[in-house]
């Protein structure tokens, strides 16, 4: 007994020690394919979104270029470029003109202004105050013409944009730097609109030594650098020029938002860095998704695969190991001993190796790539409880065999009390026990997934009948779910297809049907009796146990 004991505890080391790497393993995959994941779509959004940026300052670029009129002080410089900058399609809010005007032209621009149809021609300060023209002694920036013209717009033209907190310093860096600058993140529109940049060209005529003006293009920040769509792995900021410690980020209607960054605030997954308008733009990627947690739950999902089929192959090598040990002191002839071991020891690795084989394919079938973490482990505990129950019946039979009554035990499947059983009570073989019991599972499992049709749970109805005569006797089984339909009853899993259509008949050695009816599911499964009961497979388990006289 002691070394029984020792071989035992041997075993069950070896088994925790591959659960645990197993589990080791898998932690380490996963949080490698989160990350391979995360940091290539990661990757994609940032070169989408300089793509985006690249093609609206091509926009003000060729826009500035096109301009060839010799006199600024009009108020329709749009009306040749209007076709070009839609061609584009870069989704603009406010296209304009700025034009760079000298004290004496400001008369001019007004009359050009009044001429042109806008409602307040006057020439003025960004917030619509009066400007004195006498207190003008250079060259002020003024909004001459906007595209689209509309309710909302009308009103912009002849604003001064010099002293323009936001649009002001933009502008002389444009001037500055001779071509096209961002602006910070700034309303649109109104004080409280949509928040975005504004791009500025400045435009130099052809053969001209000074600056004419500027064509700005505003765009929402959104739109522009912060969209992304709802099963994206991340969610994207950007890093608020205007303070280090503020992101802006975009909720799921395309408002932008700025919030204030707690000291211990998680830092971003990724940064990556996009250029627009003669600036760096950092753009923050928070994942979604927490790989960490995520990965320790596949983990231990698989340390309890490991673990439980570390203690089925302790309990079955237990159980035989006693037995033989109880029947090698019975013996008196050495070499029966041997020969009871070898055929122990076959019919064994026999089972084990069938009990893996099917345990191998619940795990395959049902933690498949992309399935739901949390609805994967709640069937693979369900399952493999319904494998381990059925072994714990053939333990107690010394395999010999299950009374099918004892497969709907409440312990084995879900929802038993709902479930009316009829029909005689067979024994069945070990092999159809362990097929029977998973397909019981499956059918049971199903059974309170969707509504009924007349606002109750299915009841369910499972019968069986064993026809003709010795030695072709049929076996009959029949299983209706009522008050069931196919628009309310949820679909059968990849697996339970399988296990239905294919592995429980072939495993019986019959045929198997499904389908519904006016008011009920149905699963009915013809098989050999001879097959079903399996007196073979009997035989040999009673001449492996019985003891040798």
């Amino acid at each position: 007994m002691v070394r029984l004991g020792f071989i035992i505890g041997f075993i069950a080391l070896i088994g925790v020690l591959l659960s645990g790497l197993a589990a080791y393993r898998v932690h380490d995959q996963e949080l490698t394919i989160d990350g391979i994941a995360l940091a290539r779509a990661i990757d994609v959004h940032a070169s989408l979104v300089q793509d985006r940026l690249t093609e609206r300052e091509l926009l003000a670029r060729v826009a500035a270029g096109l301009f060839r009129t010799p006199s600024v002080v009009k108020a329709s410089m749009l009306e040749p470029l209007r076709s070009s900058i839609y061609a584009f399609k870069t989704d603009f809010v406010v296209a304009g003109w700025v034009a760079r005007l000298k004290p004496a032209e400001l008369d001019m621009a007004r009359g050009e202004l009044a001429s042109a149809g806008f409602s307040d021609p006057t020439i003025r300060n960004y917030d619509d105050k009066p400007l004195d023209p006498r207190s003008i002694d250079k060259p002020i920036d003024v909004l001459m013409d906007v595209e689209p013209r509309n309710f909302e717009t009308r009103d912009f033209p002849g604003r001064a944009l010099d002293q323009q907190p936001v649009i002001g310093p933009m502008l002389a860096q444009a001037m500055a730097a001779g071509k096209p600058v961002a602006s910070d993140p700034t309303p649109l529109l109104r004080r409280n609109g949509p928040v975005g940049l504004v791009l500025a060209a400045p435009v130099v005529p052809q053969g001209a030594a000074q600056l004419a003006g500027f064509v700005t293009f505003s765009y929402e920040l959104a739109s522009l650098m912060l969209t992304n769509d709802d099963l994206s792995l991340f969610s994207v900021v950007l890093k608020d020029p205007r303070g280090d410690d503020r992101e802006l980020i975009a909720n799921d209607q395309g408002v932008v938002t700025s919030r204030k960054l707690a000291p211990d605030s998680p830092p971003p997954s990724a940064t990556r860095t996009v250029s627009f308008g003669n600036r760096d733009w950092s753009l923050g990627y928070y994942a979604k998704t927490n790989s960490i947690r995520r990965a320790e739950q596949t983990a231990a999902i698989v340390a309890a695969i490991g673990l439980s089929l570390t203690g089925i192959v302790c309990g079955l090598f237990g159980y035989v190991a006693y037995n033989n040990l109880r029947l090698s002191r019975e013996i008196q002839v050495r070499i029966g001993f041997e020969r009871r071991l070898t055929a122990v020891i076959d019919e064994l690795n026999h089972r084990v190796k069938n009990i893996l084989a099917v345990i191998q394919s619940i795990v395959t079938r049902t933690l498949r790539h992309g399935s739901d973490i949390d609805v994967a482990r709640e069937l693979l505990i369900g399952r493999i409880h319904a494998m381990s129950n059925v072994v714990s019946l053939l333990s107690e039979s010394q395999w010999q065999g299950v009374k099918l009554r004892g497969l709907f035990e409440a312990r084995a499947i879900p929802h038993a009390d709902r479930i009316a059983v009829s029909g005689p009570d067979v024994a069945v073989s070990a092999r159809a026990a362990q097929s029977l019991s998973l397909l019981f599972f499956e059918l049971a499992s199903h059974s309170d997934e969707g509504l009924s049709l007349v606002g109750k749970h299915p009841h369910i109805v499972a019968n069986w009948e064993v026809t003709g005569e010795e030695p072709d006797t049929i076996f009959r089984f029949r299983w209706e779910e009522f008050n069931t339909s196919e628009a309310t009853r949820r679909p059968d899993s990849d697996f339970g297809v399988i296990l239905l259509d294919r592995v429980a008949p072939e495993a019986l050695g019959g045929t198997s049907k499904r389908y519904f009816t006016e008011a009920s599911y149905v699963y009915e499964l013809v098989a050999p009796m001879q097959t079903v009961v399996d007196m073979n497979e009997r035989d040999r388990t009673e001449q492996i146990s019985a003891p040798i006289r």
